[in-house]
């Protein structure tokens, strides 16, 4: 699989790091090199790592880098949620980028799923 950006999961991947930015733009000042960053990067990650997979010689190969997209899925919320506790994000926003992230989590795990039965 070479051409990754043909997957559901980027284009999702990559709308919700869309999402995320413009989101984190609106947290404090005091939050750029902290909260913003980390959460960026996180959610960077999800779509950077099923492109990076994609371009691997295997579905083993692939299905680590996919294992590694859900770990930074998991991250992305875990940040998230933190900014909602701390009032930085609006409940709408939360909830919609909840859901998208749930919707990729679904879809990159029934991906790995197929890569390892199809090894």
């Amino acid at each position: 699989m070479s051409d990754y950006r043909s997957l559901d999961a980027w284009n999702l991947a990559h709308a919700t790091r869309l999402a995320v930015y413009r989101a984190t733009a609106a947290y404090p000042a005091a939050e750029q090199f902290g909260l913003v960053a980390q959460t960026r990067r996180a959610a960077s990650s999800i779509a950077t790592n099923i492109a990076e997979g994609a371009g691997r010689g295997s579905n083993r190969d692939f299905g680590r880098f996919v294992s590694i997209a859900i770990g930074s899925t998991n991250e992305t919320e875990d940040h998230l949620f933190l900014a909602r506790e701390l009032g930085y994000l609006p409940p709408d926003v939360w909830r919609d980028l909840s859901v998208s992230l749930e919707r990729i989590r679904s879809m990159l795990s029934r991906l790995r799923s197929f890569l390892a039965g199809n090894g």
